[in-house]
């Protein structure tokens, strides 16, 4: 991400005084919560496909980094709430809020920082950024919930999948895409053409964090977390395709009863990997990465344009 960082090293600077400021609050413990949360920020990826979605489009304006704010309260807040559903005590390294303060007051910080977000862009009439970005919280729930319910009897193919990844990752991305275009031109052919890019380079990303369970790489959580959180993922889910009736039946057992077993687990990923379904999803993700490249090329060739492209390798490339 390094060219990103130099072609827009100033702007995520001034980004980040907005945000610090998107954040501040007239009660001590929230207040203290929020520089809590400003200083474990990660690697703000999607503020950077905000700004260079709207360098790309034109000129960087206040409007671009009301958007990136926005995108990053709301992804904020959505992981808080994660955290409290998943009962997740570690994030990037760091304690999660309800660890720290308790489910109660986590998702009231999830609350505020939604409506943080809301009035920074209601405030500033910023509708259409606000629409885009409001729809995509719609979808992330939806993803969220449509893998909650067909998780219970673990049987659905790779359209649904895509379904529940598309709403659970690639639709913030590609909102953000979409804020950052729609922050200096009104041409919603070009809106359009970076929120399909947006939501390309989300799919690859999603993907590529699924892969990672099947990995040995050290990335922050265990091997096989998704197996035992009865999660079917493209790996798995391609495999259970071609296997035969009665190794579909024995993984289908050990996921939805055996997932605490370490030693069933891993007979899992050992026959996820020796049935090729490691290669069938990095094939899918690099069609998806291919897909937001060619999106991409449509624009002439620009720094700009490099940087993106390295923020879209990155996104498959990365190790953890």
């Amino acid at each position: 991400m390094e060219l990103a960082k130099k072609v827009i090293g100033k702007e995520l600077a001034h980004f980040e005084i907005h945000f610090k400021e998107a954040v501040k609050s007239r009660v001590s413990l929230l207040d203290r919560i929020m520089q809590y949360i400003v200083k474990r920020k990660g690697k703000q990826m999607r503020p950077m496909f905000v700004l260079l979605s709207a360098k790309l489009n034109g000129e960087i304006n206040d409007a671009s980094y009301r958007a990136a704010s926005l995108v990053e309260l709301l992804h904020t807040a959505t992981l808080v709430h994660d955290d409290v559903v998943d009962d997740t005590l570690e994030r990037r390294g760091f304690f999660s809020i309800n660890a720290l303060w308790k489910n109660k007051i986590a998702v009231l910080v999830g609350d505020y920082l939604l409506s943080k977000g809301l009035l920074l862009s209601l405030e500033n009439k910023d509708f259409e950024i606000l629409t885009t970005l409001s729809n995509a919280v719609k979808k992330m729930s939806e993803g969220e919930l449509l893998q909650i319910e067909k998780t219970r009897n673990l049987n659905f193919d790779e359209s649904v999948y895509y379904e529940i990844i598309n709403g659970k990752t690639a639709s913030l991305l590609s909102s953000s895409c979409a804020a950052g275009a729609c922050s200096v031109t009104q041409d919603q052919t070009q809106i359009q053409k970076m929120k399909d890019f947006g939501e390309y380079v989300g799919m690859a990303f999603q993907i590529k964090d699924d892969l990672f369970d099947y990995g040995d790489e050290l990335i922050g959580k265990p091997t096989g977390n998704d197996i035992k959180e009865k999660k079917l993922t493209l790996p798995l889910i391609h495999i259970l395709q071609k296997c035969t009736p009665a190794l579909k039946k024995e993984i289908v057992y050990i996921v939805k009863n055996n997932n605490n077993d370490k030693r069933k687990v891993k007979f899992v990923i050992d026959h996820v990997k020796q049935l090729g379904g490691i290669e069938y999803a990095q094939e899918k993700m690099i069609e998806y990465r291919d897909k937001a490249l060619v999106v991409l090329h449509s624009f002439p060739p620009s720094i700009t344009r490099d940087a993106l492209e390295e923020l879209v390798r990155y996104t498959t490339d990365r190790k953890y």
